[in-house]
């Protein structure tokens, strides 16, 4: 909607264009975060430690996708975090207590990802 209060009409793909084109951003934003995010690379290494370990370590099904299901919304919460700090310093780098509580609480549900990845994990592992 323009500011006049008028729509505006724009092309949006449907079907399988739309797909194809979701999925070229999705693997653009995952190259991104590889190549700009020191803790996407760190986390996507310690995925790949940890999710062969879960894997093993699993005695059913359940199991399994318990012990990795963390794992994976560890890097699923980072994403988003880094896609707050980006938004944030596009805004600008000045200092301002609203864009240093929107990076703190990105950083804050990262941390929260990994508390939900050791409490699961004891879960797992200590009630057999």
């Amino acid at each position: 909607m323009e500011a006049n209060g008028t729509v505006v009409d724009r092309y949006k793909p449907r079907g399988a264009a739309r797909l194809i084109r979701a999925l070229g951003a999705s693997w653009r934003g995952l190259i991104g975060a590889f190549r700009e995010e020191a803790a996407f690379r760190q986390e996507l290494a310690f995925a790949a430690l940890v999710i062969p370990v879960g894997l093993w370590l699993g005695h059913t099904g359940v199991e399994r996708a318990l012990l990795i299901g963390p794992v994976l919304l560890i890097l699923v919460v980072e994403l988003i975090n880094s896609a707050i700090e980006a938004t944030v310093d596009r805004i600008g780098f000045e200092r301002h207590a609203l864009a240093g509580l929107a990076k703190d609480l990105g950083s804050a549900a990262v941390l929260m990802s990994f508390v939900l990845f050791g409490v699961v994990w004891l879960l797992v592992l200590l009630g057999r």
